[in-house]
């Protein structure tokens, strides 16, 4: 009776798995701050990934961990650079059998850290910034992307990501903006799972806390701009703004159930003081209730075996 008449639903299709490539490693990296997860070779990546697309999930988004990094990301858009590599394995395995993401954006791969290129000053170079993102977004749907994450919340670069892909032929490469991307204490375990090389914080250009009209002032100009999709991040901690994303976005919304999240919940199951698995469920059950579309998770490929 319960099941017949449950208002809010959840299916792997709605899921959709981050996954970790690093460059160069023999074997999978085991990520301290979050237990189950780990930087893969391209090996184990792509057996990861056919197996969160058996079991359903309805996309994955793939970060790049590269060797060597210097100011301008260069790796990022190096056609053998370790994310473009990995999107071609997967590509070429998967083909359209699932929705093939990229994280679009430079602070995996800069030495500072920071999601653009910085000016003589050490500030952020928003413009700057746009054209590295416009060669990145075009490495990444040459290398077989079908949507692209454009994270770094730079002010114009969806639109600037969106005439680049548009120019060069990739009309049908979608854009998933990370429209209302808060600069949150929860990405703490997601630097170590990039190796970040960041000091300092991204206060400048991602969200305050505490603005809500703000979130939904930047995704109606991504969407103006050509998003195909918007997203809010953290989840948990926005699950008003991700109500709010819900309420007034003709496209579809994602909500990224992140790394502090994921890390939390973890501890408290290893140390008994939760159901692990209803946790888990609950969780995803309320980023759905309210009012997400798609939710990123790291549980993607194991909530989904549950759920069906």
């Amino acid at each position: 009776m319960r099941r017949l008449v449950s208002e809010t639903t959840l299916r792997p299709r709605q899921l959709i798995l981050p996954l970790f490539v690093a460059e160069g490693a023999q074997e999978p990296r085991p990520i301290g701050s979050m237990p189950g997860v780990v930087q893969h070779t391209r090996d184990t990546l792509r057996r990861a990934a056919a197996e969160a697309v058996e079991a359903g999930v309805g996309g994955l988004m793939l970060f790049g961990v590269p060797a060597t990094r210097d100011a301008v990301g260069s790796a990022a858009t190096d056609v053998d650079g370790i994310l473009n590599v990995a999107l071609r394995d997967l590509r070429s395995d998967l083909g359209d059998d699932t929705v093939l993401m990229a994280d679009t954006c430079l602070d995996e791969f800069t030495d500072h850290g920071h999601c653009g290129v910085l000016d003589a000053s050490g500030t952020v170079d928003n413009d700057a910034t746009l054209d590295r993102y416009a060669e990145m977004a075009l490495a990444q749907a040459e290398a077989g992307a079908h949507m692209l994450g454009p994270s770094g919340m730079m002010d114009g670069q969806v639109g600037v990501i969106r005439r680049a892909l548009d120019d060069a032929d990739y009309a049908e490469t979608g854009i998933l903006a990370y429209s209302a991307k808060y600069a949150s204490a929860f990405y703490g375990p997601f630097r170590e799972a990039v190796d970040s090389q960041l000091t300092g914080d991204r206060n400048t250009y991602q969200q305050d806390p505490g603005n809500a009209r703000e979130a939904l002032r930047e995704i109606e100009l991504d969407i103006a701009e050509g998003a195909d999709a918007v997203m809010v991040k953290p989840a948990l901690a926005y699950l008003d703004i991700v109500k709010a994303a819900a309420e007034a976005s003709p496209v579809p919304v994602a909500a990224y159930n992140i790394s502090g999240e994921y890390s939390m919940i973890e501890g408290a199951a290893a140390n008994g003081w939760i159901d692990r698995e209803r946790t888990i469920l609950e969780v995803l059950t309320s980023i759905r209730r309210a009012g997400a579309d798609l939710i990123l998770t790291y549980w993607a490929a194991e909530a989904a075996a549950w759920l069906d």
